[in-house]
């Protein structure tokens, strides 16, 4: 951790320290990291992440009374960029945190108990917005649920769910009234993932099996099913933006700094014209910039979680989008630098770096396009 720059606490510095010790321990090879993963198809080791749990750590965030720790944005962020810098298969944590953070926020105290208990002792959880017509434009959603004698009837199709596959619940998002605006009639709903009727599908991607398709044919649910206030979605999943921005672009900076490690342990060792490849000016200089961006990125981070701890309850659109669009071009930029660096060798799957360009490619789509960021950022701003 650079904490001449980001002004950790000893606790923090100590908890950064662990989390990387762990991950060298546990998954510091790539022997390791394949035998977790089935040769990396699939991004996430339950066995890891209960580990993980064990040591207290999945519920850095979680209130007390569920069993978590209470702890700041700030550690919730250190957990993330040193697990994703220590390349640990917990993809379903990203998620996981996303889904506990609007249960905290809006959820009953029996989901409370289910969900952020669950996060403690290292179960997964989900949220579902996106559907095939419904990406970006997330209002357009048609999800239905309607109301019955006996609470709630759901049909309709979701995709692009992460770790619904192996998620305990997912947090819903269905259209409930389509009388107002398109924002408007919109309700999260508690969706155990065993209830008859949802069907899970997975889409096979580059990076493995991380994401599905959803089918939901006469779905029943209870009338206490619902999260938060039926119709008000929307707003809850807007009051939700600071925590999952955040999210992303911590595990992205993780990501990034792992691909400028990886990149610059190659150049340094790699010879050719009788010298380290590293010492060339057009490779010297390449990786100046790339440290130069992932510090600014590292500094942007903590700032905003920060801003988000001295802040709570206030949301920060402009902040939030700056961060995950930052994070996310510079894990990319880092990357597919890396690959460039590394030649026929970043290409090869012997190494990580092609790992990192599949992993970090996705990320200025998931949590939120990079264009729609640059669009509220622009908006913020008046235009």
């Amino acid at each position: 951790m650079h904490t001449n720059l980001t002004e950790f606490t000893p606790e923090q510095q100590d908890f950064a320290a662990a989390v990387a010790d762990f991950c060298r321990r546990e998954v510091g090879t790539r022997a390791q990291r394949d035998a977790l993963t089935d040769h990396g198809t699939h991004s996430h080791s339950q066995e890891l992440y209960r580990k993980m749990a064990d040591l207290g750590w999945l519920g850095v965030t979680v209130p007390e009374e569920f069993g978590g720790s209470a702890g700041s944005t700030v550690d919730l962020c250190i957990l993330l960029e040193q697990s994703t810098r220590g390349m640990a298969p917990i993809g379903g944590i990203g998620p996981t945190l996303i889904t506990g953070a609007a249960y905290e926020k809006f959820g009953t105290q029996a989901q409370k108990e289910t969900v952020l208990g669950g996060i403690v002792e290292g179960r997964s959880q989900s949220i579902s917005m996106s559907e095939p017509e419904a990406g970006s434009d997330v209002g357009a959603l048609t999800c239905r649920a309607e109301k019955v004698d006996d609470g709630w009837l759901i049909n309709g199709q979701k995709t692009w769910c992460s770790n619904a596959h192996f998620a305990d619940n997912i947090l819903l998002v269905a259209r409930t009234d389509r009388s107002g605006a398109k924002h408007q009639g919109l309700t999260m709903f508690h969706l155990p993932a065993g209830t008859p009727g949802l069907k899970i599908s997975g889409i096979d991607t580059m990076g493995g099996k991380e994401v599905n398709d959803l089918y939901l044919t006469d779905v029943r649910l209870p009338e206490d099913a619902v999260v938060g206030e039926v119709g008000n979605g929307w707003t809850q999943l807007m009051a939700g933006l600071n925590t999952e921005r955040l999210i992303l672009a911590a595990m992205m900076l993780g990501t990034a700094q792992r691909a400028f490690d990886d990149a610059l342990q190659f150049v340094t060792e790699r010879k050719q014209f009788g010298r380290p490849v590293g010492t060339f000016q057009a490779i010297r200089h390449r990786v100046a910039d790339l440290a130069t961006e992932i510090e600014a990125t590292r500094l942007l981070v903590y700032r905003v979680a920060r801003l988000v701890d001295a802040n709570p309850g206030t949301l920060f659109p402009r902040e939030a989008s700056m961060v995950k669009l930052k994070a996310t071009e510079v894990a990319k930029k880092t990357a597919l630098e890396g690959m460039q660096m590394m030649g026929g060798y970043g290409y090869a799957t012997e190494f990580d770096m092609e790992h990192h360009v599949r992993r970090t490619i996705v990320s200025t789509i998931f949590g939120g396009t990079n264009e729609i960021q640059r669009d509220i950022i622009g908006k913020s701003y008046g235009l």
